[in-house]
């Protein structure tokens, strides 16, 4: 199993940036994909971006030229640098690593982006 701690959110207003990040409490290196997700109220829980140990990334469609994920392997890091940010990316945004068929997750980060 694999600890994650979120760190990084808060309050912002429409336009500005934030960066997330997810510390790992060991390794990730040989973990196959290390994630973001989110969750808004009365929603569920949806893929933001994710990153292969070989650094090939996938994103939702809503974040696509706003986000980026990065992946610091020997610092044991997962980034996620979010620009131009919309009310609508308002959620509890969650890090996970999905590895040997096993899936962990971070207790979430708090993103509000006011209008």
């Amino acid at each position: 199993q694999v600890q994650l701690v979120e760190s990084g959110g808060g309050l912002v207003q429409a336009g500005g940036s934030l960066r997330l990040s997810c510390a790992a409490s060991r390794s990730i290196f040989s973990i196959n994909f290390m994630g973001w997700y989110r969750q808004a109220p009365g929603k569920q829980r949806e893929l933001v971006a994710r990153i292969h140990t070989l650094g090939r990334t996938n994103y939702a469609d809503s974040v696509k030229g706003r986000f980026t994920i990065s992946r610091d392997n020997p610092k044991n890091t997962v980034y996620l640098q979010m620009n131009s940010l919309k009310p609508e990316d308002t959620a509890v945004y969650y890090c996970n690593a999905d590895y040997n068929g096993r899936i962990d997750w971070g207790q979430g980060t708090q993103v509000t982006v006011s209008s």
